[in-house]
């Protein structure tokens, strides 16, 4: 306990800024070859054709992988999920985002892959892309993925996360005012420090030693041994310092594939993203649109909420579907709702995949949920700081999915801000506690919905 508030120096911080530290691509093997990946040059387009014969033929080329090197070339991240596969390693019928690999070169060094890359023929048929999740479920929106414009496989065969609690009909016909709110955070580039970078190394036993820059190293190691069919023990995975990440190493975006080149070229083989790669190629935190509607009293309680999300999943899936349900889970925030109707829908685009960044699916209904509270507050006249302490969980209540708080914190929270800020709050809020709620704290409508802690 003595560490707790105390200033500690990081154990490796004199390392980081001497130079010191050591990250992949401070790695040396003798005799790397480069790797570079020939890219998409469409945001939405069936592939015709493709023709690798003459980056083959070309001096200093030792590998080309395509589709038909991989094993199993669509590979689910999180199939044990539940979350079926849909994104190809390498592209093979159609592309679906300007940038997606369609095939991969290694060669003596950067210069002749580059050509190599640039000799690979490919012929494409465009198609019109989409770009704008609201109009994915247009009757005339264009086909973003290949099989409809929105996710389809929650449990159930469900198209979208779907939260139903208490009686929403009864929470808008008991409410004074109705009030309403469209979010739209963007995008947004998680711009790592350290590019993604491979480092792959046959070694005489017939297994690969990868040095990666994941942040979820055993996680990566079985993305790569299911896409090559391999068991896992015939790859050893070392990681080490990686140079930020916030998320966008977890997708495993570079490994399998520098590894096909050093299995096709029995050499090693490293693979360094250019800062233009990982600007335009690598995944991004999603793009949300999401409508929140709030039944209120005119007496500050939130008597029911109606939210409908859209999740921009790019062109293939990878971690929405987990991000979108736990998105649906936090809808409510801080706060006690006891009537909910939520849909959550995974969308596609023709938008670089996009992936995990800092409180996947969390952040961005935070975001929303506590603008849409202070604009509660203030449809009524309340203060606003007195209307989440109203409206705060407690002890026993229940989350949107059933789960009965044990340890709530935003009734001390809420007190330590209006401390901070010089708020004066009125004396039921300033000695309220997060315990169970009884009395005044208890209205009927709340009644419902309670939990028993002790069970939890």
């Amino acid at each position: 306990m003595k560490a707790v508030g105390a200033r500690l120096p990081r154990y490796d911080a004199g390392a980081h800024v001497t130079a010191g530290t050591r990250y992949v691509d401070d790695v040396r093997i003798p005799g790397t070859l480069w790797a570079k990946a020939l890219r998409s040059p469409h945001h939405n387009a069936e592939i015709v054709s493709i023709d690798t014969a003459k980056a083959e033929a070309m001096e200093g080329v030792y590998a080309v992988v395509t589709h038909k090197d991989v094993f199993k070339n669509v590979h689910g991240h999180i199939e044990a999920l539940g979350v079926p596969g849909d994104e190809p390693l390498l592209a093979e019928t159609h592309v679906r985002y300007k940038g997606q690999p369609i095939a991969a070169v290694a060669a003596v060094d950067e210069a002749t892959a580059l050509r190599a890359t640039e000799a690979i023929e490919v012929t494409y048929k465009e198609l019109e892309p989409l770009f704008d999740i609201r109009k994915a479920f247009d009757k005339d929106a264009p086909a973003a993925h290949d099989n409809q414009n929105w996710y389809p496989d929650f449990e159930g065969e469900m198209d979208r996360r779907q939260i139903r609690k208490g009686d929403i009909d009864w929470a808008f016909e008991q409410a004074d005012r109705i009030v309403t709110g469209v979010y739209r955070p963007y995008p947004m580039e998680h711009v790592p420090m350290e590019t993604q970078v491979t480092q792959v190394v046959p070694e005489a036993d017939g297994r690969f030693t990868v040095y990666s820059a994941t942040q979820a190293m055993y996680f990566s190691m079985g993305v790569v041994a299911a896409h090559l069919n391999w068991p896992l023990n015939k790859l050893k995975f070392v990681g080490g310092t990686t140079g930020s990440g916030f998320g966008g190493k977890v997708d495993t975006a570079s490994e399998t594939i520098t590894v096909l080149l050093a299995v096709k070229a029995q050499r090693p083989v490293r693979w360094r993203w250019t800062r233009e790669e990982e600007f335009l190629c690598s995944s991004t935190r999603a793009g949300w649109h999401m409508e929140i509607a709030d039944a209120i009293s005119k007496d500050g309680w939130i008597l029911g909420r109606k939210m409908l999300t859209l999740h921009d999943a790019g062109a293939y899936s990878r971690f929405s579907p987990y991000g979108v349900t736990k998105h649906s889970f936090h809808h409510t925030g801080a706060y006690t709702i006891p009537n909910l109707h939520f849909d959550g829908y995974v969308v596609y685009s023709n938008r670089v995949p996009s992936t995990a960044m800092r409180g996947f699916g969390v952040t961005s209904v935070s975001f929303a949920t506590e603008i849409h509270i202070e604009r509660d507050a203030r449809a009524i006249g309340m203060d606003p700081l007195e209307f989440r302490m109203k409206n705060a969980n407690h002890v026993g209540d229940t989350s949107p999915n059933g789960v009965v708080y044990t340890d709530p914190s935003t009734v001390p929270v809420v007190q330590a801000i209006a401390e901070a800020t010089g708020h004066e709050l009125p004396a039921n809020y300033r000695t309220m506690t997060a315990a169970m709620r009884t009395g005044d704290e208890l209205p009927e409508h709340l009644a419902a919905q309670l939990g028993n802690p002790e069970d939890h």
